[in-house]
């Protein structure tokens, strides 16, 4: 049986079927203490199963603190922008204008600016940002 990652609801990962690793490791241990004595599970194949539950288990661990690192820097990034002027691409022409402020109320950073005009712009993402200057 082949075993995928998917995101929980909490945001931790989480094997196939919405089982975490403990819950992985209880149905290897039921399967041992429910085994027929006179037919057990191969030992090879045991060993197998644990070590690709282990391997699951480091590789979703190793995704969550990718994810967080990603999270981190687009934060430090996206901070980093304050008093700056930037440039904006919106409605086929480019605006410029000095950050204000940083907010994170969608999970992803996004800026608000103030153009040489006058005019705020909030909600700005840090991917339509196209020239960031002093």
């Amino acid at each position: 049986m082949a075993i995928s990652p998917i995101s929980g609801a909490n945001g931790g990962s989480q094997a196939a079927f919405g089982l975490d690793f403990q819950s992985l490791l209880g149905i290897i241990l039921t399967q041992l203490t429910y085994q027929d004595p006179l037919k057990p599970v191969d030992n090879f194949q045991f060993v197998s199963q644990l070590a690709q539950f282990s391997q699951l288990q480091q590789s979703q661990s190793l995704n969550d603190q990718i994810t967080d690192l990603l999270a981190a820097q687009g934060a430090s990034q996206a901070t980093s922008l304050l008093g700056r002027t930037i440039d904006i691409s919106a409605s086929g022409s480019t605006l410029s204008g000095k950050v204000q402020s940083v907010s994170f109320t969608t999970g992803q950073p996004t800026v608000t600016i103030k153009t040489d005009s006058g005019q705020t712009i909030s909600g700005v993402s840090i991917a339509d940002i196209s020239n960031v200057r002093l």
